[in-house]
């Protein structure tokens, strides 16, 4: 969060470490990914115009892919006509299928070479809304009900206001011995967190599996609590840092 300029330098930075000491062949797990630097979102929050951080984000990406040889998928805003643009689609199949392959196509990148990085894959990087990352964690090691959840938040999102624009997966969480319904609230405005939390725990009581707690990763807007408190969704490790405003008010 702060100034264009300083904020891309920092993302600029930050590849450096990502590129040269994450090692995607040695890592295991079930969330999606494609890369070591995964998906790098701009999100204009105050004085910046969404056209001027396009054009800087194509300047990022061709920065990034000449200095770290890394093939860049531009998104969302950023997104070239006739190019895919949605996260899920640039990412599908992921790392482990695609590396060594020739990347050609609708899989080839917008910038850097045709082939993953064989150690950091790939990034994903372009202006988007702002969007809130969200878990739900159930007691039950087996995916099964958490699965079925997330198809159901999928089935309904065009039916029922609340979950407009949630995008649902269910997984397990192995080391943990729970699984949880990992989602991405593209509508945050439209989709506050109580109404989806209260939908998952009314499908898991169903199925008779107890919800632990829910969890949000990274930083949410104050109007997606819905003038509720923390406690309300059993927020594991609420912290006040990672309500936006919080940061927006230190920040001249």
């Amino acid at each position: 969060l702060g100034p264009p300029n300083a904020v891309l330098s920092a993302i600029l930075a930050a590849a450096e470490p990502a590129v040269s000491l994450i090692d995607l062949r040695t890592h295991h797990g079930v969330h999606p990914r494609i890369g070591a630097m995964d998906v790098v979102p701009l999100v204009p929050i105050r004085n910046v115009s969404v056209p001027h951080l396009v054009e800087q984000s194509l300047r990022l990406a061709e920065e990034l892919a000449r200095r770290y040889d890394l093939p860049v998928y531009l998104y969302e805003r950023s997104a070239r006509p006739g190019r895919p643009s949605a996260l899920p689609q640039i990412r599908a199949r992921g790392f482990d299928a695609l590396v060594g392959t020739q990347l050609d196509g609708t899989r080839a990148p917008d910038f850097g070479p045709a082939k993953l990085h064989p150690t950091a894959g790939a990034t994903v990087l372009g202006v988007r809304e702002p969007l809130v990352a969200y878990n739900v964690l159930l007691a039950e090691a087996d995916a099964t009900v958490a699965r079925n959840i997330a198809a159901s938040i999928r089935r309904e999102r065009e039916r029922i206001p609340q979950l407009t624009g949630v995008r649902a997966l269910g997984v397990p969480l192995p080391s943990r011995r729970i699984s949880q319904v990992t989602m991405n609230l593209t509508r945050p405005a439209a989709t506050p967190l109580p109404p989806i939390f209260r939908y998952i725990v009314a499908r898991a009581r169903e199925a008779g599996v107890p919800v632990l707690a829910s969890e949000v990763i990274g930083l949410l807007p104050q109007t997606c609590l819905n003038n509720e408190r923390p406690e309300s969704i059993a927020w594991l490790n609420f912290r006040e840092t990672q309500v936006l405003e919080y940061w927006l008010e230190r920040i001249p």
